[in-house]
């Protein structure tokens, strides 16, 4: 079955087509940076051998965040706390892209405004669900910094060992 067949995906190569889905958990502390449990659990999955798997979704900075517990990849703590699952996942032969994430317009205005405060922003004031939160659109400028911000994270995320990164760009969040 071609299932159990090797492949490569950009400059990994993998023992088989079996890819380990990202999964939202919400185990990060409320600073956004994952524990001992990340490394264990991402450990657990790496046990076959030449595995892709992809993290759960992770905030590119505060302002993209909006949803607790969420871990990060904007700053030094956060970098180390991945590089340890990085590491651990490494040492079984497998590999690991890191799934980046901005919340927009899908965010909760009650954390963004506790852990900022930040506004709540998207493409345009349109709500993430109907009689939702209306976001404010982001200006010219602000796309720019998302641009940046992604590029940043891309970057925080090769110094925390990852082997590629993906861009969750769906359910309304702020690339959709």
């Amino acid at each position: 079955s071609p299932l159990f067949q090797p492949t490569r995906v950009g400059n990994v190569d993998l023992q088989h087509r079996i890819v380990m889905a990202p999964l939202t958990r919400q185990r990060a502390d409320k600073d956004h940076v994952h524990g001992k449990v990340a490394k264990t659990y991402y450990e657990q999955r790496a046990s076959t051998p030449g595995t892709l798997i992809i993290s759960e979704a992770t905030f590119i900075a505060p302002q993209a965040g909006g949803m607790p517990h969420v871990p990060g990849i904007w700053n030094d703590a956060q970098i180390a706390s991945w590089k340890a699952v990085t590491d651990a996942v490494h040492a079984k032969g497998s590999y690991m892209f890191l799934q980046l994430w901005a919340l927009g317009r899908a965010a909760d205005p009650g954390v963004l405004k506790q852990e900022g405060p930040y506004d709540l922003v998207g493409p345009s004031a349109v709500p993430h669900t109907a009689g939702g939160a209306v976001p404010r659109a982001l200006t010219a400028a602000e796309i720019e910094e998302y641009v940046t911000l992604y590029a940043q994270a891309a970057r925080n995320a090769i110094a925390a060992g990852f082997d590629g990164v993906e861009v969750h760009s769906a359910h309304g969040y702020l690339l959709d």
